[in-house]
């Protein structure tokens, strides 16, 4: 297993991961529609899609965290 001491990487690395997959496949369908290559247009979406939302979750989680834990009444 992963050290503990790495959990807001990992966080980041799966969170940043399965929301760029997802949304690169929804707005390349909504752009394109399903035409030939659509697999292909999507991947090349979704690692752009990845290279800027890693970073961007793993400096930005931990101010919405901050945010959440001062709008949940406890």
């Amino acid at each position: 297993m992963i050290n503990a001491k790495y959990r807001r990487v990992v966080f980041a690395f799966f969170m940043s991961l399965f929301m760029s997959f997802i949304m690169s496949m929804v707005i390349t369908f909504i752009n394109l529609g399903l035409i030939d290559g659509f697999v292909a247009k999507w991947m090349e979406a979704f690692f752009k899609a990845f290279v800027c939302a890693f970073p961007i979750v793993f400096f930005v989680a931990p101010t919405v965290q901050k945010i959440t834990n001062k709008l949940i009444k406890e």
